[in-house]
C-alpha cells in the first residue's frame, strides 16, 4: 500500500533541534493538578510562530493553555536554555514535541536527549515516518522504535508515533497499520493518536484508547468530523463527537498527561489563533461539565 505525503506531513516530519548540549538538565514535567494538562500543538498557529515566535507564545499562554507542542524551534534550534527562559517567563511547560526519527540515530541521539532534557519536555514524538506503512519496512521501523524507548527510559522521555489517516488503514486481515505498530512495540513506546484523523477515517477513537491501556499518554484534540457530515464546523465540542467519552476513557484507562489541541482549519475567515480560542474554549467547556 502506498503512503502517501502531505506537504504538511513533510513540514512537520523534518523538525530538528539544536545541536547545543546543556550540562545543566532540567526537571521534566510534573503532573501538578488533577487530570490531563492542555497544551496546543503550535503547528496550529505556525503562521504567527514564523512571524514572532516569541508573541506567538505569549498570545497561547494568555489563552489559558498549561502548555505547548512544539513542531520545530524557530529562533531556539540551537538555544535550549533560552526556550526554557522563555517557557518559563510565560509560566509554560513543554508538553512534546514533533520530531523526526532521524533525531534518534548515532550521534543526533545525544544532542537530542540533553535538548530536551533542558526544555523539560519528555514526550518526543515522530509525527509520520514512511516506513510505518510499508510492508517490507513496518517491523524495521517498530524495531527502532522499541529501541530508541529503551535508550530514553533512563533518562526519564518517551517516544512515540502519531497517525494521520495512513495508519488506520487495514494492513492485512482486519488489522489496520495502527494495530501492527502497537502489537510489535512495547508499552514504553506512546501511542499518540490524533483522533480527529481516526474520527476522519471513521473509526472510533475512544474504542483504540481503551484497546491500548496505558499508552496514550498524549493525544491530540481535532474536531475533524468524517466526509458527508453537514453543519458541522471543526471545532472541538461542535456537536460531531461524544468527547466526554473520549475525555473519560483517557483519563481512566490512556494514562494520559496531555491533552493536546490541533486546529488545522479557519473557517469563516478567522484568524488561526481565533480558531485555536475557540476549540480551547469548547474543550474547557466539555471538561468543566464533566467536573476536570
Amino acid at each position: 500500500m502506498t503512503n502517501l505525503l502531505s506537504r504538511r506531513d513533510i513540514l512537520k516530519w523534518t523538525a530538528v533541534v539544536g545541536s547545543t548540549a546543556l550540562a545543566q538538565p532540567a526537571t521534566l514535567l510534573a503532573q501538578d493538578k488533577k487530570g490531563p494538562l492542555l497544551s496546543v500543538q503550535l503547528f496550529s498557529v505556525g503562521g504567527d510562530c514564523g512571524r514572532d515566535f516569541d508573541a506567538a507564545l505569549k498570545q497561547i499562554a494568555e489563552m489559558g493553555f498549561d502548555g505547548v507542542e512544539f513542531a520545530g524551534y524557530y529562533k531556539y534550534g540551537g538555544d535550549p536554555a533560552g526556550l526554557r527562559k522563555k517557557l518559563d517567563e510565560l509560566n509554560l511547560k513543554a508538553a512534546a514535541t514533533h520530531i523526526g526519527a532521524g533525531s534518534f540515530s548515532g550521534d543526533n541521539l545525544k544532542k537530542t536527549i540533553d535538548f530536551h532534557r533542558t526544555i523539560g519536555c519528555k514526550f518526543l514524538i515522530v509525527p509520520g515516518d514512511w516506513r510505518f506503512t510499508n510492508a517490507d519496512k513496518s517491523k524495521e521501523y517498530a524495531d527502532f522504535m522499541n529501541k530508541t524507548a529503551e535508550a530514553l527510559k533512563p533518562e526519564g522521555l518517551f517516544t512515540g508515533h502519531h497517525n494521520h489517516t495512513g495508519e488506520m488503514m487495514i494492513a492485512e486481515g482486519d488489522k489496520m497499520w495502527w494495530d501492527l505498530f502497537a502489537e510489535r512495540t512495547s508499552k514504553d513506546v506512546v501511542l499518540q493518536q490524533d483522533m480527529g484523523h481516526t474520527m476522519f477515517m471513521g473509526i472510533d477513537p475512544t474504542a483504540l484508547v481503551r484497546k491500548y491501556p496505558g499508552r496514550t499518554k498524549t493525544t491530540h484534540i481535532k474536531c475533524r468530523p468524517p466526509k458527508g457530515s453537514k453543519g458541522k464546523k471543526p471545532f472541538v465540542g461542535d456537536d460531531c463527537f461524544d468527547w466526554k467519552a473520549y475525555f473519560t476513557a483517557c483519563t481512566e484507562v490512556g494514562g494520559t498527561e496531555w491533552l493536546s489541541l490541533e486546529q488545522e482549519e479557519y473557517p469563516d475567515g478567522k484568524s488561526a489563533m481565533a480558531c485555536t480560542k475557540i476549540s480551547l474554549n469548547g474543550m474547557k467547556n466539555i471538561l468543566k461539565e464533566m467536573g476536570k
